[in-house]
């Protein structure tokens, strides 16, 4: 039987209303990803810093995924939910291009992604920038987790998004350069790492052009933090002004008087 079945939904809600169970409230995630186009090409940016909670659980895991020689696609949300989406897309644009014998489109992927992630209505966490190069030039899209997608000259997704963001509003131009391109990305994912709890760690750069793909593991790194001076003091730095102890515990002695039979002589 096609199309959708909603009965957990029933069922979730007779558990909550009738049996008193508490819904699990879903983990908040952080991550700072960001696309830019300049003049041949598309650059991508993400940090480095993996969450469960407030626990970092990595510190230099890898946002940005291959789906096609000439298209990537940063994810943010559940780690395992953008790698595995990722991963079935770019298999499936494989075969594609054995089948056709042509390089893959950046729309294409789009439309393959989108679809998959409103088929599950919001439930696979994968917020994605997807970007690329192809016969029709530079390509850059974001897709939402419950299937919408937005086409732009510059995107920004993730907990860090309204800093990256602030930075694209205010410094960004059309047709610039392959170094400002990438100095621009790097200085909008540092804006998310430093403002916001979620992202942090290293950025990753990965700039895409109509001949070739280059990759920056950890371009941009913080600075090594330097530890307060651990300090050590001889005894007797400080006077002792007063002593006074506190015994934790007292000794008492309990005498139990037993009386032998046959006899009237008590033994203590």
């Amino acid at each position: 039987m096609s199309g959708f079945n909603y009965d957990n939904c029933v069922r979730n809600r007779i558990l909550t209303e009738k049996h008193g169970m508490t819904a699990p409230i879903a983990t908040k995630t952080g991550t700072t990803i960001v696309g830019l186009i300049y003049k041949d090409g598309v650059v991508l940016g993400a940090d480095t810093r993996a969450t469960g909670g407030n626990i970092v659980a990595d510190k230099n895991c890898e946002k940005i995924h291959y789906i096609a020689p000439n298209i990537y696609c940063c994810g943010a949300g559940t780690a395992a939910d953008t790698e595995n989406t990722t991963e079935l897309i770019s298999s499936q644009l494989t075969l594609h291009r054995l089948g056709t014998g042509r390089q893959s489109r950046v729309i294409t992927a789009c439309t393959l992604l989108h679809n998959m992630l409103f088929r599950y209505r919001g439930h696979v966490s994968a917020a994605l920038v997807l970007g690329g190069v192809d016969l029709t030039g530079p390509q850059l899209f974001t897709i939402y987790p419950h299937g919408s997608t937005d086409k732009l000259p510059y995107v920004t997704m993730g907990s860090g998004s309204l800093a990256a963001m602030s930075i694209f509003e205010s410094e960004y131009k059309e047709d610039m350069d392959k170094e400002t391109a990438i100095a621009l990305v790097e200085k909008a994912v540092s804006a998310g790492v430093h403002n916001d709890l979620g992202s942090g760690s290293n950025i990753d750069i990965r700039v895409i052009t109509r001949d070739k793909t280059e990759g920056y593991r950890n371009k941009w790194k913080p600075e090594p933090l330097h530890r307060a001076k651990i300090y050590s003091f001889r005894p007797g730095t400080t006077a002792v002004q007063k002593t006074e102890i506190t015994p934790l515990a007292s000794r008492k002695d309990i005498f139990i008087e037993e009386e032998k039979p046959g006899s009237e002589q008590m033994d203590v």
